[in-house]
């Protein structure tokens, strides 16, 4: 696989992108969708734009010459853009159907789902310490973000279509540059076009089963207007640091670190939109905090314990380098020193 340049700089550049992106993209949304912003609830159509426009950044860079298109089955790329699509759509009909506090806890379970689907495909296994970070990620950010839990059996298969769909996904996001030795933003621009057409083609249906309401009968003002093309241009930053973070470490550590978007948009709405911060939140934002720093230790102190025997240590293996060194090279056919 032709490997992205990784070094620490690099590394955080794609997590700042990722949630710099993410948290502005959200807060322009709230000003778009919000019946006190501009009202515009077509969330799904919405969707829509940011991919069409992602697949045109996609376009005018490979015909630039700034990135190569390479070869990957046109089946696969269908496939995936299915399984993204349900899962848009499985989030936008679960947080319809369920209460605020279902849909947090939805999103929480797409942690423990993705550990257990690394496993069960790729035979991942993750350290005592891994676990118990994430542990503490949940119950953080589960804290500070369920309030009302309510449920029905239509928004409960709706939600389990979510996780499943979402979870599938950023897995799928990785294996497909490993398999095919693709970079993330090429890959994104070959899975965009075809997001674009589907979601463009379904989404005002669906947002009409949504919302009852038509696309067509929207009137669009200059201030509506400015805010989708600022969602659409944060979007395409996000989709493409999504894929950059996902191709860089895992989709585990995607989800665990991309909390801290939740703490962000938290502070935000506090500090923004004047919304309540109590010291509920704030303890659940602290254990979040210090989950995601315990797993960045666990999962560096993993590829460290990777790198020399576990039951070896430095003190045992000196002995065995001076030994290397200090005795002479032999011939492994006739036998005679090589001084």
């Amino acid at each position: 696989m032709e490997k992205e340049k990784k070094s620490p700089v690099s590394d955080v550049g794609a997590w700042g992108m990722n949630i710099v992106s993410s948290v502005g993209i959200i807060m322009a949304n709230k000003q778009l969708m919000s019946p006190h912003g501009f009202a515009f609830g077509f969330a799904t159509t919405l969707t829509g734009f940011h991919f069409s426009v992602t697949a045109l950044v996609g376009l005018v860079s490979n015909a630039t010459g700034y990135s190569a298109s390479k070869h990957v089955p046109l089946w696969e790329l269908v496939w995936f853009s299915l399984v993204a699509n349900a899962s848009i759509t499985g989030m936008n009909l679960s947080l319809m159907l369920n209460s605020v506090g279902f849909y947090q806890i939805s999103k929480l379970s797409m942690i423990p789902v993705v550990c257990v689907m690394e496993w069960i495909l790729h035979g991942k296994h993750f350290s005592r310490e891994v676990k118990i970070a994430v542990a503490v990620v949940v119950v953080g950010v589960g804290i500070c973000t369920v309030t009302d839990v309510k449920v029905n059996a239509k928004g409960f298969l709706c939600a389990c279509v979510a996780i499943l769909c979402t979870s599938l996904q950023q897995i799928s996001i990785g294996s497909l540059q490993k398999k095919y030795s693709i970079g993330s933003f090429e890959l994104l621009s070959k899975t965009a076009p075809i997001q674009a057409l589907s979601l463009l083609v379904l989404g005002p249906f669906i947002d009409y089963f949504l919302t009852g309401k038509l696309l067509t009968d929207y009137k669009l003002s200059t201030g509506a207007f400015f805010f989708i093309l600022l969602s659409c241009s944060l979007a395409v930053f996000c989709n493409i640091s999504q894929y950059l973070c996902i191709g860089r470490f895992s989709a585990v550590s995607f989800q665990v670190l991309g909390h801290m978007k939740t703490v962000c948009v938290l502070t935000l709405g506090w500090l923004l939109f004047d919304s309540q911060l109590t010291f509920k939140n704030l303890l659940g934002m602290a254990l979040a905090v210090l989950g995601m720093i315990v797993y960045s230790w666990a999962v560096e102190a993993e590829k460290q314990s990777k790198v020399l025997p576990s039951h070896l240590s430095e003190e045992d293996l000196k002995p065995l380098k001076e030994g290397i060194s200090e005795s002479p090279l032999k011939d492994v056919v006739i036998g005679e020193s090589k001084v």
